[in-house]
């Protein structure tokens, strides 16, 4: 087969993570190193920059600087929520022929990998010859044929610390405590949070994700059962749980009155809603005063300094895989992160994007308590290695308490 000459073109799409950069500077660097490559463009916004032909020359940016870049949150390229269809993406690969486009690599989730796919028929059907990538990116970790995705274990341990600290704070002062994380379908990132547990007596003592049915009075026997043990409650909740018919708890409790986003999807943490509602059926439902809630929102997507080096180091290698098969196979695909050993190590593999594009991988049951109100031991075996090194700890005092002499 013929070496396939020509530029590069690399976007970002979807959510930002703490470490999508690392990526795109993997696909970048690894680039610049084969001389078939004549330039290494950045869409500038994902999609919506190539139909817009808004490009940036990576061939033209320094090293040192997009290693800066590369240890820096957030998308470099910036992003957009633009879901292509047929049409959009024939607009995309008519820039692309224009410019001489023979690497399409594209770092994003579920709807970017069906961007890839789309784009890759159509140069096919054309007789053009284009080598379209999809690279992993999704702090939700919900992509199948992966065991993890890059950004998951970054958020994880910005979700896992955030914890660390409610407990100490819920501890000081005692009260319900409710944590809304990001997870629409899957509970990876709220199940994260367990991780937080070092003492008994530690948070989150509940956690509920999209896997498993919400009920209300259900919900109210756990709070109310950990409360009268402890003194005090923490909950992780997924913005995603709905009741048993799959109505969003947040449209239920709201009475059916929702707000939607561009896609027509329920919106549903970012106003903290969510937080509000549940906090409002504990108050009322178990007369507890002390409730609180936060949203995490987009706290844990690009927290600055907190990130897990293993995450990165394997952000930064999907990327420089992703060239490699472009490059040295010459083929098409999806790069997938494999785990054959639970502790710890990594392989990476090249799949037909069909089998990830449009798809939504959810948590195993294994991973999920049999109350559905928690996780088990061995999604903690399966999240920790993800965190990285460095994984703050809290401490608790050990002196011995004084006798007492008033109040005996």
């Amino acid at each position: 087969m013929s070496r396939l000459e020509g530029k590069v073109l690399v976007a970002q799409g979807g959510g930002p993570t703490p470490v999508i950069n690392q990526s795109v500077v993997g696909v970048a660097l690894a680039a610049n190193k084969f001389s078939q490559v004549t330039s290494i463009y950045g869409a500038v916004h994902g999609v919506r920059g190539i139909v817009e032909e808004n490009f940036i020359d990576l061939t033209r940016e320094t090293t040192h600087n997009l290693e800066q870049v590369a240890g820096t949150p957030s998308s470099g390229l910036l992003s957009t929520r633009d879901k292509p269809d047929e049409e959009y993406c024939a607009r995309m690969f008519k820039v692309m022929q224009a410019h001489d486009i023979r690497y399409f690599f594209y770092v994003g989730g579920n709807d970017s990998s069906d961007t890839v796919r789309i784009v890759n028929e159509q140069a096919k059907q054309a007789n053009y010859e284009l080598r379209a990538i999809h690279i992993p990116k999704t702090i939700d970790n919900d992509l199948v044929e992966n065991d993890h995705c890059p950004g998951f274990g970054s958020a994880a341990k910005f979700v896992a610390q955030a914890f660390a600290g409610v407990n100490l704070d819920n501890r000081a002062l005692k009260g319900v405590y409710i944590g809304v994380v990001m997870g629409r379908h899957a509970g990876f990132l709220t199940a994260a949070s367990a991780l937080a547990q070092k003492y008994p007596d530690d948070g989150p003592h509940l956690v509920y994700l999209p896997e498993r049915a919400f009920d209300t009075d259900r919900f109210l026997a756990d709070v109310d059962r950990i409360h009268s043990k402890y003194g005090e409650c923490t909950i992780a909740v997924s913005e995603g749980i709905s009741d048993i018919d799959g109505t969003p708890m947040i449209s239920k409790l709201m009475g059916g009155i929702e707000e939607r986003d561009a896609h027509g999807n329920v919106q549903l943490s970012g106003t903290g809603a969510l937080g509000d509602l549940l906090s409002q059926t504990i108050k009322k439902g178990l007369g507890i005063k002390r409730v609180r809630s936060d949203t995490f929102g987009y706290l844990q997507r690009c927290f600055m300094g907190c990130y897990s080096d293993r995450d990165a180091k394997e952000a930064r290698e999907v990327g420089e895989k992703a060239v490699h098969y472009a490059m040295f196979d010459n083929v098409d695909g999806s790069v997938v992160i494999r785990r054959p050993v639970l502790d710890y190590s990594v392989e990476y593999d090249l799949v037909p994007i069909s089998l990830v594009a449009g798809k939504t991988r959810h948590m195993s049951d294994h991973f999920i308590n049999y109350d559905g109100n928690g996780v088990t031991q061995d999604f903690l075996n399966y999240c920790r290695p993800l965190l990285g090194f460095n994984l703050p700890e809290p401490h608790r005092l050990r002196a011995p308490r004084v006798p007492k002499i008033l109040n005996q």
